[in-house]
């Protein structure tokens, strides 16, 4: 079982990046908030958590962007959440399911509480919520990597959070011997990513400041 969160990214990393969804926040801001519309967040919530395999890439987009204008996001500095790092720094699994299962529920979309939990249920051969996070979890790093090419800072991956970036930068495979320079915007810190020349532009949004 350990062996599949190991080629989880990996997987992942792999999947085409052609297709690209560049987000457009007041269309998300309205629809998610409009009860007749398509892309309502108790609709998408919906479908997300029962059937996370029916949403198609706009839904996703949709879904991992609109958690900017929740009001009930978990941050990694509660201290709700710090007892769920503290818990998987222990390799404590049981305690992992209980306590990511309690901040999943408050804010489904939250990429650090999934990892977690991916990682509890691996330890626990969990192979049914597994396969279910997997799915979550792939659904909404593919709307980052549908957000932009990350060729140039008017093409950034765009993520929702330091955490979130890190979490792409594993995707990327990329590691320590890239350096990193960082320039502030009005909605964001853009950060660029460098390796012989090659650089990848990642913009981490502040849209609810």
């Amino acid at each position: 079982m350990k062996k599949y969160l190991f080629f989880l990214l990996l997987f992942i990393s792999v999947l085409s990046f052609a297709q690209k969804l560049k987000p457009d926040f007041k269309s998300i801001e309205k629809n998610l908030t409009n009860k007749q519309s398509p892309y309502n967040y108790d609709k998408l919530i919906f479908k997300y958590k029962a059937y996370p395999k029916s949403l198609d890439s706009l839904e996703a987009q949709y879904l991992y962007y609109g958690r900017n204008f929740q009001e009930n996001k978990v941050s990694t500095l509660d201290d709700d959440f710090k007892k769920l790092a503290e818990a998987f720094k222990e390799k404590n699994a049981d305690e992992c399911v209980k306590l990511g299962t309690a901040l999943y529920q408050k804010d489904p979309t939250n990429l650090d509480v999934l990892l977690i939990l991916l990682r509890a249920y691996d330890s626990k051969q969990d192979a049914g919520n597994f396969a279910h996070h997997v799915s979550q979890f792939r659904l909404l790093t593919d709307a980052i990597k549908k957000s932009g090419d990350g060729k140039s800072d008017k093409t950034p991956y765009q993520v929702n959070s330091v955490g979130d970036e890190y979490i792409l930068l594993n995707i990327l495979q990329i590691g320590e011997d890239f350096t990193r320079v960082s320039k502030p915007q009005k909605d964001g810190m853009m950060d660029v990513w460098e390796k012989d020349g090659n650089k990848v532009y990642i913009k981490v949004l502040y849209l609810d400041f």
